[in-house]
């Protein structure tokens, strides 16, 4: 998996194309509210997505563990994009 996060940030879309390139989905496939675990998204992956989004945002795998949906782990990375000024 190559490294999608840009400079000004990561985007909803990164993510879902992120998240879809670990199961072998098409980005289509990932629904904003669909449960990540059901769809695979196992402890090791998630923790290997969040620490290649704290390329780009200072993110803990803890706080995306709190969610289970890419609208809970997009909530996350759009606040603490805000809280350290960095453009989606």
């Amino acid at each position: 998996m190559s490294p999608s996060p840009t400079k000004s940030g990561l985007t909803l879309e990164q993510m879902r194309a992120d998240i879809a390139a670990v199961l072998h989905e098409t980005p289509d496939a990932i629904a904003d509210d669909d449960n990540l675990m059901d769809l695979g998204v196992d402890s090791l992956r998630a923790l290997n997505l969040s620490l290649l989004w704290s390329e780009s945002v200072p993110l803990e795998f803890s706080e995306l563990a709190e969610h289970v949906t890419l609208a809970g782990w997009w909530g996350v990375v759009q606040a603490r994009q805000k809280a350290h000024g960095i453009e989606a």
